[in-house]
């Protein structure tokens, strides 16, 4: 590879460290341009993103989604390295980073394609991407807001609620997850509807197929906002409508596991497997419970 990007968080001084080591054993091997960048410094990572092969990003989900906007639109592969917590969009650990740059030099890996998402303020004239979702919803705790939802340009529901989400493949194991949403394959390209904590009446997430499009339209007599990734969030008034859709531009996550090893790595993250031995059935599974962490 003759330019390669590392993408850091900004306030991780491991990751700091390591995109060093990355840096140097890159050059190394013959890379020319090994560039670094972190989250703080957007003028300079929209400069050294054309032509980059490859981005490995240093740091948790946030730094991930922060880097799948930012390559847009180019189709640069990346490479999410876990120092955060849950790290559902990572592909190895940091210890594990330097045992696996030869085969990410050489292009010894598979890309895997995330859908993601295209809202729009008509009224803004701006357009933004989402790699995990778009929720309208309310700003200040003490109200609920008025959401209208409309599919293809037919009204769904109008629901009074804390917020709605719109929710790529990807953002299923997000906050439409914790509100209650289905979880969908990562690479499938189904949107989901999800309300969060509608009051006074019954309302189910919904998946709907990669050809929709969704217009939320909020009224409120308080402030509500529109949030893309849970990182941008823009102030809407009363009457505004925001229109998602699918995505021209997907996400581009290097892997070296097989698809099949997706099941495995969810139980892993969300813990399915813990379980306490019985007496009655101590062998209900073979797993160490005392060395599973509390």
């Amino acid at each position: 590879m003759k330019k390669i990007g590392i993408f850091v968080h900004s306030q991780s001084k491991a990751a700091a460290k390591l995109a060093e080591d990355v840096r140097e054993y890159a050059a190394s091997q013959g890379t020319e341009d090994v560039w670094v960048s972190s989250d703080w410094e957007a003028s300079d990572l929209q400069i050294q993103i054309p032509g980059t092969e490859l981005l490995i990003c240093l740091g948790g989900d946030g730094t991930v989604l922060h880097a799948a906007r930012s390559v847009i639109p180019y189709e640069v592969p990346i490479l999410g390295v876990n120092m955060g917590r849950l790290g559902f969009l990572a592909e190895v650990r940091p210890a594990d980073l330097m045992d696996y740059l030869p085969r990410l030099l050489g292009g010894d890996y598979r890309v895997e394609l995330r859908s993601m998402l295209q809202a729009k303020v008509p009224a803004w004239g701006v357009t933004y991407h989402a790699l995990n979702d778009v929720v309208v919803g309310r700003k200040t705790v003490s109200r609920p807001v008025y959401v209208e939802v409309a599919v293809n340009g037919s009204r769904l529901a109008i629901h009074r609620c804390d917020a709605v989400i719109v929710a790529t493949a990807t953002g299923s194991t997000a906050y439409s997850l914790s509100a209650g949403g289905p979880i969908l394959h990562p690479e499938s390209a189904d949107l989901i509807i999800t309300p969060v904590s509608t009051h006074m009446a019954v309302a189910r997430p919904i998946v709907m197929p990669p050809d929709t499009t969704i217009d939320l339209t909020v009224s409120a007599d308080k402030d509500a906002i529109v949030s893309v990734d849970g990182q941008i969030d823009h102030d809407l008034d009363s009457g505004q409508t925001v229109t998602v859709c699918r995505s021209a531009h997907s996400a581009r996550f290097v892997r070296f596991s097989e698809p099949k090893d997706y099941y495995a790595l969810l139980s892993e993250r969300l813990d399915w497997l813990r379980v306490l031995r019985t007496v009655d059935n101590p062998d209900l599974f073979d797993l160490d419970v005392a060395a599973m962490p509390q």
